[in-house]
């Protein structure tokens, strides 16, 4: 299969940055799709415009708010469908470094079946509210994977390998709302789909918004990391056989000095 790229992006009320967005990432040349997630009419407005201005862009209205997760694997189908080997998800509200686009396709090319994970370097914009979390959500991804292969799991800057993801969301049930970056990362682990971290720096504008909310949304990773948990319970087996295999080749170079 011939590799093809192309931007996810999921928008939910994001009109701020999303221009500067898409002028960052139309010196790639790059088809984007983007998944108006039942957004208000304001909103609605802003983006059919964009599409008209932006050949490359392909503009989805959902009608009914599916949450984050519910518009990138909206997304993510929809790619799949046209044809790309690989999906880029970038975020709406100005957070990603666009310029580092080509070290995530970069690395895609040497290994083309891995998911290439951003790992946040962040300025002194982060709210520290933001970091706690993260830290916590890090401990149980690497006790259900029983790895340290997943070196951030919250970060929406990621590449996906269209068929394994794809195969994945089809037959499996994935968080839609702020669950989801982590869900599907550990799930597509559990597949054996290779993990490759990429530092990216990630920054919070000013005039920045967030969706976050702080008791739905930690309530719903909480029940994430639940379910998580007791499936990695019934791949103890595979998940210890495959650390050890992937120590074989290491140990044949030490045997041969």
């Amino acid at each position: 299969m011939p590799t093809s790229y192309c931007i996810i992006i999921p928008n939910y009320n994001h009109t701020q940055h999303i221009e500067q967005v898409l002028n960052s990432i139309s010196a790639y040349e790059l088809p984007v799709i983007m998944i108006n997630d039942g957004s208000n009419a304001d909103t609605k407005d802003v983006l059919t415009n964009l599409s008209q201005r932006y050949p490359h862009l392909e503009l989805i209205h959902l009608e009914q708010n599916q949450g984050k997760g519910g518009a990138v694997m909206t997304g993510l189908l929809q790619a799949h469908k046209r044809g790309f080997s690989h999906a880029i998800q970038v975020d709406a509200d100005g957070q990603h470094a666009i310029s580092d686009l080509p070290k995530f396709m970069q690395l895609s090319e040497s290994s083309p079946q891995a998911v290439i994970c951003g790992i946040p370097d962040y300025d002194q914009s982060v709210p520290l509210g933001r970091l706690i979390p993260r830290y916590i959500t890090h401990f149980w991804v690497w006790v259900e994977t029983l790895s340290f292969r997943i070196k951030d799991s919250m970060c929406g800057f990621r590449l996906y390998p269209l068929p394994s993801t794809a195969e994945l969301i089809q037959n499996s049930r994935i968080g839609k709302r702020m669950d989801f970056d982590t869900e599907i990362l550990v799930k597509l682990d559990w597949e054996g789909v290779p993990i490759i971290n990429l530092p990216t720096r990630v920054t919070y504008p000013d005039d920045g918004s967030s969706h976050f909310q702080m008791f739905r949304d930690n309530w719903l990773i909480t029940k994430m990391h639940t379910r998580l948990f007791f499936g990695m319970l019934t791949r103890i087996p595979e998940l210890i056989a495959r650390h050890f295999r992937s120590k074989k080749p290491n140990q044949s170079i030490k045997n041969k000095r």
